[in-house]
């Protein structure tokens, strides 16, 4: 689906055909047709429009003879059904600016288009590169909402794994460190994507655009230090429960074997006495409750000396 907005007296209105200042946001679902009748009539390059379909898409610039595309990546919400994929991934927005228009694709719906269509109205429709700015803006104040969500969801699986140990909640931190892993990476390719607009200067920025573009490097380098942090405290803690549990599984099974022993006592003395051969006190009339009461002394005295010892540790 295409959409055609242009901001008219500080009011986002959505027009039926591209003008000059226009912004054209491409959007889910997508139709080959689409594609190439706006390839024909802007005079973009099909590639360029074709690049968001790929999800492991690398944030990149690329230039064209009449266009300019820069491919950033951004978070959103897995709407998978297997159970065992991450919570979030990163998905590719497409920005291409022509000699008179702004074009952005997306092959998912994502929370940074939509900042961004709320703050449309404010914008300068001649000043595309501030535009571009502001998109990649939104980009990394998405990163930092999905971080601190993740942050805290994180908190709560931990402060119920406290309470007992669950295989459900286990599943949900693996699902979030997935999801980190998907961060970390995009992040350094999108800090790697502004160092490089920056350092180029291809969007021809003047110098209190390149100012705006060097805060933008700095808070996407704190969120991706963040992700790592996060990344780092996940791996810490599914290793430490992991070992809990191992420690939990030696300690049921080192008081199984104290039990198996406490009874492989009074076992041993039952079968004796059912043996069919001649047995000391068989005739008397109290063989039934010698090996009972042998076995009881004996048990309780193994008791007795698996509490002291653990006691004593």
């Amino acid at each position: 689906m295409v959409q055609y907005f242009k901001n008219i007296e500080r009011q986002t209105v959505e027009i039926r055909q591209p003008e000059q200042g226009a912004w054209i946001n491409i959007m889910p679902p997508l139709k080959q047709e689409e594609f190439e009748e706006l390839s024909n009539q802007l005079d973009i390059p099909i590639d360029f429009l074709r690049d968001s379909l790929d999800i492991d898409e690398r944030s990149r610039y690329e230039l064209d003879d009449n266009n300019k595309l820069i491919v950033i990546k951004t978070p959103a919400e897995n709407h998978s059904f297997n159970e065992s994929d991450a919570y979030y991934i990163t998905i590719p927005i497409c920005i291409i600016l022509t000699h008179q228009q702004i074009v952005t694709v997306n092959s998912f719906d994502n929370d940074a288009i939509k900042k961004f269509f709320n703050t449309f109205q404010n914008r300068k429709p001649d000043n595309r590169k501030m535009m571009v700015l502001k998109i990649l803006e939104k980009v990394v104040v998405n990163y930092m909402d999905f971080l601190k969500e993740i942050n805290n969801r994180r908190n709560m699986l931990e402060q119920k794994l406290y309470q007992g140990n669950s295989n459900e909640d286990l599943l949900e931190l693996v699902r979030i460190q997935k999801s980190m892993v998907y961060f970390v990476t995009a992040l350094r390719s999108n800090e790697l994507l502004m160092i490089k607009l920056e350092r180029t200067n291809i969007l021809g920025l003047n110098e209190e655009e390149r100012d705006f573009l060097k805060d933008l490097i700095v808070d996407t380098s704190q969120a991706y230090e963040m992700a790592n942090i996060y990344t780092n405290i996940l791996s810490s803690s599914l290793d430490a429960y992991a070992s809990i549990i191992s420690n939990n599984q030696n300690v049921v099974l080192k008081r199984l074997t104290y039990v198996t022993i406490a009874l492989q006592i009074p076992i041993l003395a039952a079968s004796i006495y059912g043996m069919n051969v001649p047995l000391p006190f068989q005739d008397s009339h109290y063989a039934f409750w010698v090996p009972i009461i042998l076995s009881a002394i004996t048990g309780l005295w193994f008791g007795w000396y698996y509490v002291i010892r653990r006691a004593i540790k």
